[in-house]
């Protein structure tokens, strides 16, 4: 990688028409560039927020800047990440060839994002000393993606490895259980205290879904989403270098092997 001029950075988020994702998202952006001044960060969305993914890179494009990773702000590897981002950034590529765009790896799984959660949650009132009495919903956005649940299921499995009393997964649509069945499942095996952990980015419809699920089921604590969680920034970074050093691929936007 060129020091003196490394890749763009392109952060890739879904987009909501619920202003805090874009708040959330910029502000992601920011603790990124305090990161790692000397970097350029952009964030581009798929869809509802503004810049589109192909405006901001068509801009890039006229700027004469030749190098970008683009790395989506995803948890899971479900269809955003193997279809729809790929499309765009191939798109863009036939349009610009001058213009070198690789996709990086989605953020999960990975420890920084446990280690992010349970910021959450100690921010939410708990502390290490509750682990034990204290069973945790890990609620997630959802998907139809059978990689993406099995991916959740095993970071829940994981996680419960770490001292909590227990830990299931939950999911806002497309997947059951629900996280207010996932909190009175844990009641009914004599939980002492639920608490529930959002394993999402960014506020919005399924987040919201997801707080309504907290409170219907009875839950003692709710997390707030990752947001920009300091170990989330982290991660990015890591994905960027972890691509920006990677040996050149055949076609550079597909699946890794």
């Amino acid at each position: 990688m060129d020091h003196a001029h490394p890749p763009v950075l392109l952060v890739i988020a879904h987009g909501s028409r619920d202003p805090r994702h874009a708040a959330t998202v910029h502000a992601l952006a920011g603790r990124l560039r305090s990161l790692r001044p000397g970097l350029r960060v952009e964030t581009g969305f798929l869809d509802f927020n503004a810049p589109s993914v192909p405006q901001l890179l068509d801009r890039l494009a006229l700027e004469d800047v030749r190098d970008v990773i683009a790395l989506p702000l995803l948890l899971t590897r479900a269809f955003h990440a193997k279809s729809d981002i790929p499309a765009v950034l191939r798109e863009a590529s036939a349009r610009h060839p001058l213009l070198r765009i690789r996709q990086a790896e989605v953020l999960g799984p990975s420890a920084l994002l446990t280690v992010a959660l349970e910021r959450r949650l100690y921010e939410a009132g708990l502390t290490p000393a509750d682990k034990g009495s204290t069973g945790v919903v890990l609620a997630s956005a959802g998907s139809s993606d059978p990689e993406a649940i099995a991916v959740i299921a095993e970071i829940a499995r994981e996680w419960r490895h770490t001292g909590w009393c227990a830990v299931r997964p939950a999911f806002a649509s497309a997947s059951l259980p629900r996280t207010e069945d996932a909190v009175r499942a844990l009641r009914a095996e004599g939980v002492r205290r639920v608490a529930v952990a959002p394993y999402v980015i960014a506020p919005g419809f399924l987040p919201d879904r997801i707080a309504a699920g907290a409170r219907e089921g009875g839950a003692e604590v709710l997390a707030g989403v990752l947001g920009a969680a300091p170990e989330l920034a982290r991660l990015l970074l890591r994905r960027y270098d972890e691509r920006a050093a990677a040996p050149e691929r055949i076609t550079p936007l597909a699946r890794p092997a």
